[in-house]
């Protein structure tokens, strides 16, 4: 099992907020490493663009535990979404080696709703 949320379970975060949370994990094997992962990626038409901005490593994490993390909101670029092009940020708990993943959506920019572009 794992989980990643917010403090006060927060969605929305204006560019140089701080984005503070708990990352929790009850694992089933051995784990070389955690990653909590602060992110954007891109969807719609053409190739899809992956950006990891911060992130916070765990070595050799117990079975079972949890992890406050924080990170700083970076300047941009904002969530938004247009006819060909989605850009949307994440937080991320990742297992490594397994890669075994648990995302937490975000909205980044000025506004509680992602810009629209369309």
């Amino acid at each position: 099992m794992l989980e990643i949320r917010t403090n006060g379970g927060a969605t929305w975060f204006k560019p140089g907020e701080t984005i503070e949370g708990t990352a929790s994990w009850h694992l089933e094997s051995e784990a070389e490493a955690l990653e909590v992962r602060l992110f954007w990626f891109t969807s719609g038409k053409g190739s899809r663009d992956v950006e990891v901005v911060a992130r916070k490593h765990v070595a050799r994490p117990e079975p079972s535990g949890s992890r406050s993390f924080e990170f700083r909101v970076p300047r941009g670029p904002y969530s938004f979404s247009g006819a060909l092009i989605t850009l949307s940020w994440a937080l991320e708990l990742v297992v490594l080696p397994d890669e075994a993943t648990e995302r937490f959506d975000l909205v980044i920019g000025p506004r509680p709703v992602e810009v629209s572009l369309k």
